[in-house]
């Protein structure tokens, strides 16, 4: 038999689990095909050149290079070179 009664939560103990968004890899670095570069609710970053938009606003290389970011327009493309 069990000594305590039933705890309850507390108010601050519910948190959910983190989404892990944001940029992956930055301006400058090395890419292969397949490899994410932005996870995103929406599309706050743009695909350009080299990239494709996963149906969840992931962006992923296509093709090998380098990332390259480009502010135009008032929207921010990522592109391969």
């Amino acid at each position: 038999m069990s000594k305590t009664k039933q705890g309850k939560t507390t108010k601050g103990s519910r948190r959910p689990n983190p989404k892990y968004l944001g940029v992956k890899l930055f301006g400058g670095e090395a890419v292969i095909p397949g490899n994410i570069i932005v996870r995103q609710k929406g599309t706050k970053f743009h695909p350009g050149r080299g990239v494709k938009l996963g149906k969840d606003y992931t962006i992923y290389a296509i093709e090998e290079g380098k990332v390259a970011f480009q502010h135009k327009f008032d929207r921010t493309y990522v592109h391969v070179v």
